[in-house]
């Protein structure tokens, strides 16, 4: 009789304590008082204890395999796990007086949340693709029903099931890809996986396996041809909701993929580089021009963050730590980057809803200079300007591609930086250099969502000024996953 592994369930300690304060925030809306303004300081206090457990192993240097090397907690995970804490605490911040604005104060928005959070986690963790295929669903299916959260509004619940039904036939090919996989190979362990693609790099099962997990992927990263969800679930759910899914849920599904391919896949990366360079410079480009003809904001962004992706897969084609390291980079940028550019059209409203056209803006500065100026700040980041922390990202991703040799593609990217300089700056321009127009536009007051607007701020300039650092964590951090 085999004797049965030791539970490590230390591997677990982020996504545990994350989950924990998901089923305690279940449990306190089942008692007084009604108002549930309290739940959403139980979900921050979660989210922060989780990040300080990620902070404490990280000092403590030591990498946990679990349930037979299914579960991952190295530097790799636990960087990711930094980033998707960030993420998560930036949207609860946002939501606290949204809820109650709005009149949906409920427990479940928080359980939902922290649970879609507990995925996120498990997806930076796994080493195995049934453990990715339960992080994507766990993150996915509490998504799904947050999209929908406002049920008075059409939009929200359009939303939500296109987001579904597009999100389950994404998982289908998924699962096919994992099933193909797994007959080539006889195994679902990314380290398995590596040594039999190895003795087999060019086997037909496993390449068609491997195409398979990239649709599956290309829907969670909303990379082209597999966006369509985005505009429209990005523009329908809750905006704090759209702020998460804009950069935690992309950050987990990054996570996922840049293990599967640099540790699982590494084998077969003729094959792998060669897609991405071409889903990479269809994806900025497609996404950059078509958010020019947007006037809905939230619809900009989505195209935007469609764009960055083109930007990130740059990365992961050029490949070695540089090119990984400099992903992780990017997507901590990216991520206080979008969550404050999202925070920031959050706190400004319109007499019939939320203010969410380009035209809402039209003279901001006059009204609001803080405000303007903070808007601002996040849109020179996403267009690159420097001192911000787009600029230090594009600069990492770009170098790594230029060092590996893909010199065009780099220069597709800096012609697509300078489209997406036209419809970022079309919004400053429009709060510094227009006069109000339309229905009339307010601020609103909000203590919780100023707190996180004031931390992105502070992100995306310490990591403009300052990159070493975050870069130099980054590296470490891949330096596992590529030697």
């Amino acid at each position: 009789m085999i004797p049965a592994p030791p539970i490590a369930l230390g591997a677990l300690l982020p996504a545990l304590i994350v989950f924990g304060a998901g089923a305690l925030v279940l449990l306190l809306d089942l008692l007084p008082p009604r108002t549930k303004d309290h739940l959403g300081g139980v979900a921050l206090a979660g989210i922060v204890l989780a990040l300080l457990a990620s902070v404490w192993l990280w000092a403590g240097g030591t990498d946990v395999r679990a349930f037979r090397d299914m579960v991952l907690l190295d530097r790799y995970a636990l960087f990711f796990h930094f980033v998707i804490c960030y993420a998560a605490a930036l949207a609860v911040l946002l939501s606290i007086d949204y809820l109650r604005r709005n009149g949906v104060e409920s427990g479940e928005y928080y359980a939902l949340l922290l649970f879609s959070t507990t995925g996120m986690l498990l997806l930076a963790s796994a080493g195995d693709l049934l453990v990715v295929f339960l992080g994507i669903e766990l993150m996915s299916l509490s998504l799904y029903v947050l999209a929908g959260l406002f049920k008075m509004r059409l939009a929200s619940g359009e939303a939500s099931m296109k987001y579904f039904l597009l999100g389950a036939f994404a998982t289908g090919f998924l699962l096919y890809g994992i099933a193909l996989i797994y007959g080539a190979t006889g195994s679902t362990n990314f380290d398995r996986i590596a040594a039999a693609a190895g003795a087999r790099p060019r086997d037909t099962l496993l390449t068609i396996g491997l195409g398979l997990l990239l649709v599956g992927f290309g829907f969670k990263i909303s990379s082209v041809p597999f966006h369509m969800w985005a505009p429209d679930v990005y523009e329908g759910a809750p905006t704090s909701v759209t702020a998460l899914i804009a950069t935690g849920s992309k950050a987990a599904a990054f996570a996922a993929l840049i293990r599967v391919l640099t540790v699982a896949l590494r084998a077969a990366q003729p094959d792998w580089s060669v897609l991405l360079w071409a889903v990479a410079a269809v994806t900025m480009t497609a996404g950059n021009v078509i958010a020019i003809a947007q006037s809905n904001l939230k619809r900009m962004l989505a195209y935007s963050s469609i764009a960055h992706v083109g930007y990130m897969l740059v990365g992961l084609v050029a490949g070695g730590a540089a090119g990984a390291g400099a992903v992780l980079f990017y997507l901590l940028a990216y991520t206080f980057t979008t969550a404050g550019a999202f925070g920031a059209i959050l706190l400004v409203e319109r007499s019939d809803g939320e203010a969410v056209e380009v035209g809402d803006y039209a003279g901001l500065a006059r009204r609001n200079p803080v405000l303007a100026a903070t808007l601002g700040l996040f849109l020179l980041s996403l267009v690159g300007i420097p001192p911000l922390a787009g600029f230090v990202g594009k600069f990492y991703l770009f170098g790594s591609a230029v060092r590996a040799g893909y010199v065009w593609l780099t220069v597709l990217g800096v012609l697509n930086s300078a489209i997406a300089a036209y419809y970022y700056l079309r919004v400053i321009v429009y709060m510094y250099m227009h006069e109000p127009e339309g229905v009339e536009v307010r601020l609103v007051p909000s203590f919780a969502g100023g707190i996180a607007l004031a931390i992105a701020v502070v992100g995306i300039v310490l990591l403009g000024v300052m990159p070493a650092p975050f870069a130099d964590l980054a590296q470490v951090a891949v330096a596992p996953l590529v030697r």
